[in-house]
Protein backbone atom coordinates (compact mmCIF):
# COMPACT_ATOMS: atom_id res chain seq x y z
CA UNK A 1 0.00 0.00 0.00
CA UNK A 2 2.66 2.39 0.95
CA UNK A 3 3.56 2.44 -2.85
CA UNK A 4 0.43 3.61 -4.43
CA UNK A 5 0.05 6.61 -4.90
CA UNK A 6 -2.52 7.84 -2.62
CA UNK A 7 -5.71 9.65 -4.79
CA UNK A 8 -8.56 9.46 -2.14
CA UNK A 9 -8.71 12.84 -0.14
CA UNK A 10 -11.88 12.55 2.71
CA UNK A 11 -12.83 16.25 4.07
CA UNK A 12 -14.14 16.95 7.44
CA UNK A 13 -15.71 20.02 8.53
CA UNK A 14 -15.91 21.67 12.27
CA UNK A 15 -18.62 23.17 14.40
CA UNK A 16 -20.69 26.00 12.85
CA UNK A 17 -20.33 25.30 9.54
CA UNK A 18 -20.98 22.32 6.73
CA UNK A 19 -19.25 20.58 4.18
CA UNK A 20 -19.35 23.63 1.67
CA UNK A 21 -16.98 25.33 2.51
CA UNK A 22 -14.19 23.11 1.57
CA UNK A 23 -15.47 23.87 -2.29
CA UNK A 24 -12.22 26.08 -2.95
CA UNK A 25 -10.06 23.28 -1.38
CA UNK A 26 -12.03 20.26 -3.71
CA UNK A 27 -11.19 22.22 -6.78
CA UNK A 28 -7.89 22.37 -6.58
CA UNK A 29 -7.57 18.64 -5.65
CA UNK A 30 -9.73 17.20 -8.09
CA UNK A 31 -8.27 19.79 -10.81
CA UNK A 32 -4.90 17.79 -9.77
CA UNK A 33 -6.58 14.01 -10.18
CA UNK A 34 -8.02 13.58 -6.71
CA UNK A 35 -10.97 11.66 -5.58
CA UNK A 36 -12.16 13.54 -2.97
CA UNK A 37 -15.28 13.07 -0.86
CA UNK A 38 -16.74 15.85 1.52
CA UNK A 39 -18.50 14.33 5.14
CA UNK A 40 -21.45 16.10 5.98
CA UNK A 41 -21.24 15.84 9.66
CA UNK A 42 -24.27 16.41 11.74
CA UNK A 43 -22.56 17.82 14.67
CA UNK A 44 -24.74 16.32 16.82
CA UNK A 45 -22.18 13.98 18.57
CA UNK A 46 -18.72 12.90 18.49
CA UNK A 47 -19.71 8.80 18.17
CA UNK A 48 -22.43 9.68 15.63
CA UNK A 49 -19.81 12.28 13.28
CA UNK A 50 -17.08 9.50 13.25
CA UNK A 51 -19.71 6.46 12.23
CA UNK A 52 -20.99 9.35 9.26
CA UNK A 53 -17.02 9.54 8.70
CA UNK A 54 -16.18 5.62 8.61
CA UNK A 55 -19.79 4.93 5.72
CA UNK A 56 -17.62 7.56 3.78
CA UNK A 57 -14.16 5.64 4.62
CA UNK A 58 -15.79 2.31 3.84
CA UNK A 59 -16.84 3.07 0.40
CA UNK A 60 -13.34 4.05 -0.68
CA UNK A 61 -11.41 1.62 -3.27
CA UNK A 62 -7.78 2.45 -1.39
CA UNK A 63 -6.18 4.11 0.75
CA UNK A 64 -7.25 7.58 1.99
CA UNK A 65 -5.70 11.27 3.43
CA UNK A 66 -8.19 12.13 6.25
CA UNK A 67 -8.24 15.95 6.80
CA UNK A 68 -10.55 17.76 9.75
CA UNK A 69 -11.09 21.58 10.28
CA UNK A 70 -11.35 22.88 13.57
CA UNK A 71 -13.95 19.97 15.38
CA UNK A 72 -13.58 17.81 12.71
CA UNK A 73 -9.70 16.94 14.04
CA UNK A 74 -11.76 15.53 16.77
CA UNK A 75 -13.61 13.40 14.36
CA UNK A 76 -10.60 12.10 12.31
CA UNK A 77 -8.28 11.44 15.64
CA UNK A 78 -11.18 8.78 16.51
CA UNK A 79 -12.36 7.92 13.03
CA UNK A 80 -8.84 8.06 11.50
CA UNK A 81 -7.68 4.11 12.61
CA UNK A 82 -9.84 2.73 10.04
CA UNK A 83 -7.87 0.78 7.68
CA UNK A 84 -7.90 2.80 4.64
CA UNK A 85 -6.54 5.69 6.04
CA UNK A 86 -2.93 5.94 5.80
CA UNK A 87 -2.04 9.67 6.74
CA UNK A 88 -4.42 12.60 8.64
CA UNK A 89 -4.59 15.96 7.97
CA UNK A 90 -5.72 19.21 10.68
CA UNK A 91 -6.38 21.84 9.40
CA UNK A 92 -6.43 24.35 12.74
CA UNK A 93 -8.14 21.60 14.15
CA UNK A 94 -8.19 20.17 17.76
CA UNK A 95 -6.08 17.16 17.94
CA UNK A 96 -7.43 14.99 21.59
CA UNK A 97 -5.73 12.75 22.99
CA UNK A 98 -6.78 9.37 24.36
CA UNK A 99 -9.64 10.69 26.99
CA UNK A 100 -9.58 13.97 25.93
CA UNK A 101 -12.64 15.84 24.15
CA UNK A 102 -13.14 19.46 23.04
CA UNK A 103 -13.99 20.74 25.95
CA UNK A 104 -11.24 18.99 27.77
CA UNK A 105 -8.64 20.97 24.97
CA UNK A 106 -10.65 24.45 25.51
CA UNK A 107 -11.06 24.40 29.08
CA UNK A 108 -7.70 25.94 30.09
CA UNK A 109 -6.78 28.69 27.25
CA UNK A 110 -3.82 30.46 26.90
CA UNK A 111 -3.43 34.14 28.77
CA UNK A 112 -4.08 36.49 26.30
CA UNK A 113 -6.29 34.41 23.94
CA UNK A 114 -9.34 35.94 22.16
CA UNK A 115 -12.70 34.53 23.57
CA UNK A 116 -15.38 32.81 20.46
CA UNK A 117 -18.04 34.44 20.63
CA UNK A 118 -19.88 31.15 21.37
CA UNK A 119 -23.59 32.40 22.83
CA UNK A 120 -24.94 29.97 25.71
CA UNK A 121 -26.18 26.66 24.56
CA UNK A 122 -30.01 26.64 23.57
CA UNK A 123 -31.60 23.15 24.14
CA UNK A 124 -28.01 21.43 23.59
CA UNK A 125 -26.92 23.65 21.19
CA UNK A 126 -24.47 26.37 20.52
CA UNK A 127 -24.05 29.17 17.92
CA UNK A 128 -21.45 31.73 17.47
CA UNK A 129 -22.54 35.58 18.22
CA UNK A 130 -24.03 36.33 14.06
CA UNK A 131 -22.69 40.24 14.78
CA UNK A 132 -19.07 38.78 15.86
CA UNK A 133 -19.00 35.37 13.37
CA UNK A 134 -16.65 37.23 10.84
CA UNK A 135 -14.01 38.61 13.31
CA UNK A 136 -13.58 35.44 15.33
CA UNK A 137 -13.97 32.91 12.60
CA UNK A 138 -13.45 34.12 8.89
CA UNK A 139 -11.88 37.58 9.12
CA UNK A 140 -9.95 37.10 5.94
CA UNK A 141 -13.08 35.41 4.26
CA UNK A 142 -15.07 38.15 1.71
CA UNK A 143 -17.15 40.10 4.12
CA UNK A 144 -20.31 38.94 1.77
CA UNK A 145 -19.53 34.86 2.21
CA UNK A 146 -18.58 35.98 5.90
CA UNK A 147 -22.33 36.74 6.07
CA UNK A 148 -23.65 34.11 4.29
CA UNK A 149 -21.62 31.41 6.96
CA UNK A 150 -22.90 33.49 10.09
CA UNK A 151 -26.44 33.76 8.79
CA UNK A 152 -26.18 29.92 7.74
CA UNK A 153 -24.36 28.49 10.62
CA UNK A 154 -25.21 24.77 11.68
CA UNK A 155 -26.27 24.05 15.62
CA UNK A 156 -23.12 22.29 17.49
CA UNK A 157 -24.63 19.90 19.96
CA UNK A 158 -22.80 20.35 23.39
CA UNK A 159 -22.83 16.44 23.05
CA UNK A 160 -20.23 16.48 20.66
CA UNK A 161 -17.92 19.28 22.06
CA UNK A 162 -17.90 16.34 25.10
CA UNK A 163 -16.86 13.09 23.01
CA UNK A 164 -13.92 11.93 24.05
CA UNK A 165 -11.47 10.30 22.21
CA UNK A 166 -10.97 6.54 22.53
CA UNK A 167 -7.30 5.43 20.50
CA UNK A 168 -6.31 8.83 19.02
CA UNK A 169 -5.31 8.01 15.06
CA UNK A 170 -2.20 10.47 15.34
CA UNK A 171 -0.36 7.98 17.32
CA UNK A 172 -0.31 5.05 15.02
CA UNK A 173 -0.59 7.24 11.54
CA UNK A 174 1.34 10.44 10.40
CA UNK A 175 -0.11 13.74 10.71
CA UNK A 176 0.84 17.06 9.23
CA UNK A 177 -1.37 20.53 10.68
CA UNK A 178 -1.33 23.40 9.29
CA UNK A 179 -1.55 26.31 11.97
CA UNK A 180 -3.44 29.42 11.32
CA UNK A 181 -1.67 32.14 12.71
CA UNK A 182 -4.23 34.33 13.07
CA UNK A 183 -6.84 32.42 14.50
CA UNK A 184 -9.25 33.78 16.79
CA UNK A 185 -11.21 30.25 17.95
CA UNK A 186 -8.13 28.20 18.19
CA UNK A 187 -4.98 30.09 19.45
CA UNK A 188 -2.09 29.73 17.71
CA UNK A 189 -0.15 28.72 21.08
CA UNK A 190 -2.88 25.99 21.27
CA UNK A 191 -2.05 24.76 18.04
CA UNK A 192 1.10 24.33 17.82
CA UNK A 193 0.81 22.07 21.01
CA UNK A 194 -1.40 19.73 19.79
CA UNK A 195 0.91 19.31 16.76
CA UNK A 196 3.97 19.23 18.50
CA UNK A 197 2.00 16.67 20.67
CA UNK A 198 1.01 14.41 17.74
CA UNK A 199 4.43 14.63 16.14
CA UNK A 200 2.52 16.21 13.08
CA UNK A 201 4.73 17.74 10.13
CA UNK A 202 3.64 21.39 10.70
CA UNK A 203 3.51 24.52 8.03
CA UNK A 204 2.56 27.84 9.04
CA UNK A 205 0.18 29.77 7.54
CA UNK A 206 -1.11 33.57 7.90
CA UNK A 207 -4.86 33.40 7.98
CA UNK A 208 -7.76 33.24 9.83
CA UNK A 209 -9.96 30.16 11.61
CA UNK A 210 -11.59 29.88 8.16
CA UNK A 211 -8.74 29.51 6.12
CA UNK A 212 -9.64 26.17 4.34
CA UNK A 213 -11.98 28.68 2.96
CA UNK A 214 -10.00 32.12 2.54
CA UNK A 215 -6.05 29.72 1.60
CA UNK A 216 -7.65 26.83 -0.29
CA UNK A 217 -3.79 26.32 -2.01
CA UNK A 218 -2.32 26.57 0.83
CA UNK A 219 -4.29 23.77 2.75
CA UNK A 220 -4.77 21.85 -0.58
CA UNK A 221 -0.85 21.91 -1.11
CA UNK A 222 -0.61 20.46 2.94
CA UNK A 223 -3.01 17.29 1.68
CA UNK A 224 -1.01 16.88 -1.36
CA UNK A 225 2.25 16.44 0.42
CA UNK A 226 0.68 14.53 3.50
CA UNK A 227 -0.85 12.02 0.26
CA UNK A 228 2.58 12.11 -1.25
CA UNK A 229 5.08 10.99 1.58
Amino acid sequence: MTNTPVRNVVLVHGGFVDGSGWQGVYDLLVRDGYRVSIVQNPTLSLEDDVAVTTRVLDQLDGPAVLVGHSYGGAVITEAGTHENVVALGYIAAFAPDKGESVNTLIADPPAGAPVPPILPPQDGFLFLDREKFAHSFAADVPSELAAFMADAQVPWGVDALGGTVTEPAWRVKPSSYLVATDDRMIPPPAQRAMSERAGSTVVEVPGSHAIYVSQPQAVAELIKQAAGS
